[in-house]
Formats: C-alpha cells, structure tokens, sequence
C-alpha cells in the first residue's frame, strides 16, 4: 500500500437514496486504507444502498465517489474489480457450482493476467474462511453461515495479491456476519481486521452488531436521521456513546470494559408486557 491520498476511498456530498424516494443522507467522507470502517445505523438508513455506490454497483444520482483519485465511473468493470472485491447479502448462486468453484469465480477478474499461484490462492482462501473441507460440496447444499463464509473466501481470492503498482485494495461487506454464529462472527470480522492491519487493505462493512464494530472496526460511519455529516464519521469509540446510542436506536445501554479492556454495551430496552 502506498501511503498517498490518492489511495483513499472518498465520498464528495454523495447522495443516497433511492430514485423517487425521498434522500435518505449526504455522505462527505475519506475511508482509509488500512482499517476497518464500519457502515452503522438503523434499518432503512441506507446502509446497503451507500455500500453500493461505494462499490461501483449503482450510480449515485448526485454527489461522487472516487478511487485512487478517479471517479468509478471512470474505471473499466474489470480493473475495478481487480481493486476491490465485494460481498453482498443476496448470495444466492443460480447454477450448481462447488464450494470451490464458487471461490474460483474470485480470481476471473485476474484471467487476462493470472498469478502463478492460483490454485493456491484458491486453496489458501477457503481455509482462511474454513470451508476448505467443503470444496466439493454443491453450494446450494450449504447451511447459510457455511454460504456466507465461501463467498468470504471468494472476496479474499479476489484481492489476494498485491497489485503490481502497489496500489491500496479494498474489500466491501455488505451485513457479512448476518448469517454466522457466534463464534464464526469473530472468525470472521478479526479476519478482515488482520487483512487491513498487515496488509493495508481498506474494509467497508455493513453491521448492525455495534459490539462488534467496537471490537473490529477503527471507524465508523453512522446513517441515521437527525445525524449531521460533521458528526457522522470517526473513530468507532468516540462516535458510539450512550447517548447517540438513544438517539439513533432507541434503546438505554451501559458501557462495560471486556476482560481485553474493548468497550462493549449492555443494552436494555422497556419491556414489551
């Protein structure tokens, strides 16, 4: 990674909403290569819609985004891809590929140019995720958290590699923890965070857990109405106080200190009875 601003992921006054729907928020933000940035807010704040104009896949109706200090727009499909990998939360495959197979589709956005290693890569990937021991497997037979963790590994294959100018790589989340337990929640999210930290890898995510964007992300971004843009990104600590907790959730929580010294929440909500 290279340490220039023109590796940053910026949002200028970006838009997002839906068109014929009223604006859900205005984004003014630069997201950093090399740490974990956390997309937060209630549901129908946009979370999923601002991924996606992040990612290239829809086209904000005003404001920008650029990459490496070029609007998306202006990049070519595959050499888009080749920069960023992407994981979405419909993961549903229409044909009955293997476990493997589905991962390989990781690596098409190399084909013209291909690495030695690919199969490696390939192999490397899924045991990064561990579905390694399902390669053969059809998808379509998989529980949902062992979906979710192959198509993790499909967007780790898809960025493996330095890219040859050394410039930043990212990878976007959309909700990648949804369907996993517990455990693999974890797995997974300190995963991603190891991959910004040793390997400067810019990650976007989308969580509701806030627990876990303490945890795991160095910053956040928060959606939600009644929330200025000033107030809206920054670090993951300072941004998720009890107080914009109530605000934007509605819901009382107290901070504790885990055995590790992270602040998580205690959250308590009036009873429904």
């Amino acid at each position: 990674m290279s340490g220039a601003t023109i590796d940053y992921l910026v949002c200028d006054q970006l838009a997002v909403g839906l068109p014929g729907r009223p604006l859900l928020a205005a984004v003014h933000a630069r997201l950093a290569p090399g740490r974990v940035t956390a997309i937060l807010g209630p549901n129908g704040a946009g979370k999923s819609t601002l991924l996606s104009m992040l990612s290239g896949q829809r086209a904000p109706h005003a404001g920008s985004v650029r990459l490496a200090g070029r609007a998306l727009g202006d990049w070519g499909a595959q050499a888009l891809a080749r920069h960023r990998a992407v994981l979405p939360q419909d993961t549903a495959v229409a044909f009955d590929f293997s476990a493997q197979e589905v991962v390989e589709l990781g690596r098409f956005p190399h084909r013209q140019h291909p690495s030695r290693h690919e199969g490696r890569i390939v192999r490397e990937a899924m045991e990064s995720t561990g579905v390694a021991h399902l390669a053969g497997r059809s998808v379509n037979t998989l529980s949902g958290g062992e979906r979710a963790r192959t198509h993790l590994a499909r967007a780790l294959a898809q960025i493996w590699e330095p890219l040859p100018d050394g410039a930043a790589r990212w990878l976007l989340l959309d909700e990648p923890t949804a369907a996993l337990d517990l455990a693999h929640q974890h797995q997974a999210m300190a995963l991603v965070r190891r991959w910004a930290v040793e390997q400067g890898i810019g990650v976007v995510v989308v969580l509701h857990d806030l627990n876990l964007a303490l945890r795991y992300a160095h910053d956040s971004l928060l959606l939600a109405p009644g929330v200025t843009s000033a107030r809206a990104v920054g670090a993951t600590a300072d941004l998720l106080t009890p107080a914009t907790i109530a605000q934007v959730w509605g819901v009382e929580s107290t901070p504790v200190s885990a055995a590790d010294g992270v602040r998580q929440y205690l959250v308590a909500v009036q009873s429904m009875v």
